[in-house]
Order: structure tokens, then sequence, then C-alpha cells
């Protein structure tokens, strides 16, 4: 697009949220991204996150959902996983901005005396900064081609009128005016709710967020407007006089089987003209003014008409938000469509299944228990603290026992070689210093390169070299024999390098190791039909198209299929043979399944 006469000043859409928090703007925003995309565009993406916090790292998943961890070792909110995995693009972490990170770049500034003397203040000094961050981060490219990106697709996180959204809505408002109306997209998302009482959509709710969209100097091209069912033409109608937004600029976001339905749900509506019209694109000769989805169509479809489930036991702290482990989430899925099953995760609280649950809340334990026995696969996620790592060593002598596909990541390897050092190496007392300090027999220990009073940012975060060690075991044959992976790590813990000969003499073995040898990062059972820990966390880099290795090892084994997938070399070769989705045309029954592909319960309920 940059070349031969094409366009040269950088795109921008801008998506905003209305009424009520949640209704989706990271999905919409990606979704956004891939019609794009499919238009031949190359696309970049910028979450603003409008907390004080400078990157997400310090937050609670109970409270905001999972870490998204980026090559660069960035802390970033999850949406940005969003826009990794719908568009297959690497992000940084000046990809996401918060008010943090702004302040303390004019802060830095002023101390530096960079201002003159001035007095520093919210305009135009901290609105500067915004607009002067997003000129930057849009320009770095983010697909491995060279040369930036034709559109950059922003994310303004919370909800319009927010008090801490303030500044950036006032400096987007001036980048607006700025860049041109040619350059600038707005697409509100916003909600129409059907009262039960009365039986109809409301438009209401949308027509205040517009006006006060509006009042702060933004004024929006593209309402999507999230509703149960399609909206009705009176509606329609209703929104556009009342918002100045034409009619067929309104589309409806309802609810779908699965969000891989979104862009072809924008595209049917012809969203993608909206914005090309918008952004003055439509008659550029390199894009194509219908998108090609097929892909995506294919993906979505098939995943709607899976029957035949694998059940996956996710054996957490943080069972009570599916967001916490919203990659884990999409890695098995991922892995899943592609070998053509019904993921079914099965959420067991870790401390449930503890012997002390036994006694204080029987019913929650032996309904847990139930859960995890009733399991094809046992998945344990990292996670931070004490609470609940017994039951996780529980279930890794579970699975290693009654020969059950098992996968643990991050803290779950650590756990795996903490159990396996108690029931086969007899070291009663083995532990994590994190957990016990002054246990005689430290298999995990703490990182001399971490801080203990610091938090955020000290931990051993971003990409990583693992070398095999062994190239005959299971997770070598899954990367596709490759001498080394490369991939995403958080942690401040790891195996400590004097126990690992005693452990491998005892039969465990460390498949993969750091550059130096010393650290471990995937450790197997031999003998064990599936049993593998990663020290990295894998399931940031899977893709739709490109579901994880060990994810796909861990469906399989779960499925009984691993022996002929690895045999009959499926898997894909450095991630490049792409697998095929599309489900025979004779499936005639659908699956309903909820809004992300997944069915999930805990203690029978769904989640």
């Amino acid at each position: 697009m940059n070349k031969g006469g094409g366009m040269k000043k950088m795109k921008y859409v801008l998506v905003t949220g209305g009424v009520v928090s949640g209704l989706g703007k990271g999905v919409t925003a990606s979704s956004i991204g891939v019609l794009l995309k499919a238009c031949g565009l190359r696309v970049t993406s910028i979450k603003i996150d409008p907390y004080l916090n400078t990157d997400a790292g310090t937050m609670s998943p109970f409270e905001h959902g999972e870490v998204y961890v980026l090559d660069d070792g960035g802390e970033v909110d999850l949406d940005l996983g969003n826009y990794e995995r719908f568009l297959d693009i690497k992000l940084t972490r000046d990809n996401n901005i918060t008010t943090g990170k702004i302040y303390q770049a004019v802060i830095d500034k002023e101390r530096r005396g960079d201002y003159l003397g001035k007095t520093v203040q919210v305009v135009p000094h901290i609105t500067d900064a915004i607009q002067e961050w997003i000129e930057r981060v849009a320009m770095i490219p983010v697909d491995e081609q060279p040369g930036p990106a034709d559109v950059c697709v922003i994310e303004l996180g919370g909800t319009i009128g927010d008090i801490e959204s303030m500044p950036f809505t006032e400096a987007l408002g001036q980048f607006s005016y700025r860049v041109g109306a040619g350059n600038f997209c707005l697409i509100h998302v916003s909600l129409v709710p059907v009262l039960s009482a009365v039986g109809e959509q409301k438009s209401k709710p949308t027509q205040h967020s517009v006006r006060g969209l509006r009042s702060l100097g933004l004024t929006p091209n593209i309402l999507a407007c999230r509703s149960t069912l399609a909206l009705e033409e009176n509606v329609k109608q209703k929104l556009s006089q009342f918002c100045h937004v034409p009619a067929e600029n309104i589309i409806t976001l309802y609810d779908v089987p699965n969000i891989w339905h979104l862009p072809s749900l924008l595209r049917d509506q012809k969203a993608h003209g909206a914005i090309l019209g918008a952004l003055n694109l439509l008659g550029f000769v390199n894009v194509a003014r219908e998108p090609n989805l097929k892909e995506w169509t294919s993906r979505a479809e098939s995943c709607d008409m899976l029957l035949e489930p694998v059940r996956i036991a996710i054996v957490g702290k943080y069972t009570g938000l599916s967001d916490s482990y919203l990659s884990l989430l999409k890695a098995l899925l991922h892995a899943s469509v592609s070998l053509r099953k019904k993921l079914v995760v099965d959420w067991v609280p870790a401390s449930d299944i503890e012997d002390e649950t036994a006694k204080e809340n029987p019913d929650a334990y032996k309904a847990a228990w139930k859960l995890l026995q009733g399991a094809d696969g046992v998945l344990v996620p990292g996670g931070f603290g004490d609470r609940g790592v017994e039951g996780k060593i529980l279930a890794a002598k579970y699975a290693r026992e009654n020969r059950i596909p098992f996968l643990g990541i991050c803290l779950g390897m650590q756990i795996a070689v903490i159990e396996f050092a108690r029931s086969i190496l007899g070291l009663q007392d083995a532990n994590s210093t994190e957990f016990d300090p002054d246990t005689t027999s430290p298999c995990v220990i703490f990182m001399p390169e971490g801080s203990k009073t610091h938090f955020g940012g000290t931990m051993r975060l971003g990409s990583r070299r693992t070398y095999f060690q062994v190239m005959d075991c299971k997770s070598a044959k899954l990367y596709g024999n490759r001498g080394f992976v490369d991939e995403r790590h958080r942690h401040r813990y790891e195996v400590n390098p004097d126990m690992v000969s005693t452990l491998e003499d005892a039969g465990l073995s460390f498949a993969g190791k750091d550059e130096t040898g010393q650290r471990m990062e995937i450790v197997e059972l031999p003998n064990h039909p599936y049993y593998i820990g990663t020290q990295f966390h894998p399931e940031f880099k899977s893709r739709p198209g490109k579901p994880s290795a060990l994810f796909l090892g861990l469906i399989a084994a779960a499925c009984g299929q691993l022996d002929s997938l690895l045999h009959a070399h499926k898997i894909p070769n450095g991630m490049a043979k792409k697998v095929s989705l599309y489900q025979n045309g004779n499936a005639t029954k659908f699956a309903k399944i909820p809004a992300d592909g997944i069915y999930s319960n805990c203690n029978g309920v769904h989640a």
C-alpha cells in the first residue's frame, strides 16, 4: 500500500464503548482488523487503558483477567492477546498505553527540564503526549514486513464518560482534527437492550451515549450496537435520526455461536464499506471492496458443527473468572477445533481437591474430584501465591499415576517436579522456596536476577530460546523436530539446577533447557502417554489457524490420537503447514455452544 503511489498517510480507526462495560470492544476491534486485513490492508493495533498502573503486571486476574505477555516482555491487557490471535501479528509493550505510562513519561520530561519552566498541565502536555505516543507506535511494523502498516485500530478502554478516560477522549478529539476527517474513523460500540417487561429494543441508552461522545469532541462514523437480535428497522432509523449517523452505517453485533463469526457478521452488514469510505480508501486499486474471509468462515462453521467432546480439567486458583485463563482457553480451543473435537472445560478449584476441604466442605471436595476423574486430560496453569498449591500437586500425582494426559505450565511444571520428588525420590518436604523458604529439599528456587521487593516487571519476561536436549521426545516431535524453540516467559522461580541430575536419574527428563543449560524449560516423563511441563507459556503464541504444538499434543493425547498424529507427521513443521478446519458437508446437526465456543462447568454449574 505504501509503494507505487499508494496510500502514504497512516489511517486510524478508533473503537470506543458506551452505556456499560463488557460489550466486547476488544473482540470487535480485533474483528475490524481482520476485516480490513481481508481487504488487503496491513493492520496494527493499540489498546488504551485509562488506569494509573504502569502496566497490567501487578493487577489481580480476578479483577482484570489474565496478564498477557508479549515477545518484548511487556505485561499488557488481555485484549492485546485478541489482536495478536485474530491478526497474527506481534505487538510491543508500547502498543498498550496506560495513564500511568503517559504521566510517567510527562513527569520524566518535566524533571529533565524539557518544558523550559512552563506549568505542566493535562492540556496540552498530557494530551500532546498521548497523540505523540499513538503516532510513534502506529509506525512500528508488527507483521514481519518492512515499513509501517496502513491502518491502526485503536481501542479506548472503559466507557465514555468515565473520569479517568477524560484526558484520552480530549486527546483523541484533537487527534481526529489533526489527522483530518479522511484519515480517522470512529466506531462507537453501544448497547441496545430489550426490556423483558416491554419486549422491544430500546435506543435511548445509545442516544445518550452518543450525545456524551459528541459533547467530548468526538463524532461517530459508525455505530456498532450490541443486542441479542438484529436491530429492527424502526430502531435503526431512530438511532440514525438522533445520533446523526447514516442508517447504513449502523450495524448490529447480535449474539453468534462463537466469536469467529464476528468478522463475517461485520462483512455481511457492509461494515468494511463504511470504514473504507470514512478513510477515503475506496478508490485505491490495492484495496479489495469485498474482503476474503473464506478461512475465517470455514473455521467458524467447523467450530459450530463439532459434536464429539474432549474434556479438559483446568486445575487452578482463579477458576471463578474464565478471563483469568483466556489465552489458555483459546489455545485449547485452537487445538481441539483443528482435531475436530468439541472442547469441554471442567473448572476445578485447586483448593477444593485438598484434604483440608474434605473435612471442611465434603460436597465441594467430592464434586471437584468427580470433575478431575472424569476428564480426558489435565492442565495445571501458572499462578502466584501458595493457595491451592497442594491441590495442584495432587492433580499432577493423579495424572501421573493414572496415565492421564497432563500439561503443566510455569508453576504447573514446577509442581510436577515437586510431586515427582516427593513420590518417587521420597523427599516428603520437597517444595518451592516460594511456599516453604526453609524446605530441606528445595526443588524450585528464586532466580538470582529477580527482585523480592519490587513486583512489577522484575520477572524473567518475554521471548526466550529453549534448546532441546533430547530429540526423541514428544515435545521435540510436536515442535517439528527443531533444535530450539522461542516461547514467552513470566516467572521469578525456577527448578533448582543442583537437583536436576538426581531427578533425571530417577526417570524425569528435562528435554529442554536455556542456552546456559542451567535453566530447565521443558520436563517430560518418557514412559507416560503424555506428561509434559514447560517453564514458558506456550498459550501466548497459539493462533486460530496455527495451534500451539503442546496444546495440540495434549488434546490429541486426550483423544487417543497422539501416536497417529506424531507418526503421520501431521504436526505443522515450524507451525507452517496449515490444518484443514472445514468440517465435511454431511454434518447436519449443529451444536448450540456459548459465545466463545467453549463448554465449561465448575462443580456442575455452567461458567
